[in-house]
């Protein structure tokens, strides 16, 4: 980069309005972390059928201690003031998985991207704090053609324990409503 350039960057930089920030904002915020431990998939064959049949969720814990996987919050971001605590109470084993399963629960609520296309003809597969690799998921598209995949994304508070000192630490992060459809001609 040009030191002309450069130096201009940083003087926009320099220059830009402060965001003032209350005391409750700045506590949350030096409480909360920023690369959670834990990956997750939550899933449910019932998508598919639009069902209410139950839920699962597999983790997989990236740190080497044991971590809780305590809950998911999701707020709803169209209206203030509703929001869904996903208690998942999950232990996850140092670079390890755990998996549990639980009775369904509303987790499509409060994004204009999942409720609109929700109303159109597409399959909910998955919600997930990674992005979505076919090949990962061992699903082989043979005619990409005739098969589409759509995602829409959400920020939620993720809440862990750290099984050995005890210490609590919250996330906010992305997470991925992953969706699928076959295009019939």
């Amino acid at each position: 980069m040009p030191k002309a350039m450069f130096s201009l960057l940083f003087a926009l930089a320099a220059s830009s309005p402060v965001i003032a920030q209350d005391a409750d904002s700045n506590a949350a915020a030096a409480n909360l972390s920023e690369d959670s431990p834990i990956k997750y998939a939550i899933y449910s064959s019932a998508w598919g059928e639009r069902s209410n049949a139950g839920l699962r969720v597999v983790a997989q814990n990236l740190s080497d201690h044991t971590v809780f996987l305590d809950s998911i919050l999701f707020e709803d971001e169209d209206t203030s003031g509703e929001s869904k605590r996903f208690e998942i109470d999950l232990t996850v084993p140092p670079s390890g998985w755990a998996e549990t399963e639980f009775a369904f629960q509303d987790l499509l609520f409060g994004n204009e991207c999942i409720e609109r296309i929700m109303q159109e003809d597409w399959k909910l597969v998955e919600i997930s704090n990674y992005t979505l690799n076919p090949s990962v998921r061992g699903l082989i598209i043979q005619d990409s053609d005739s098969f589409r995949i759509y995602q829409c994304v959400r920020n939620v508070f993720v809440s862990v324990k750290n099984v050995d000192t005890q210490e609590e630490e919250s996330f906010y992060e992305w997470i991925m409503y992953h969706f699928e459809r076959k295009i019939a001609y």
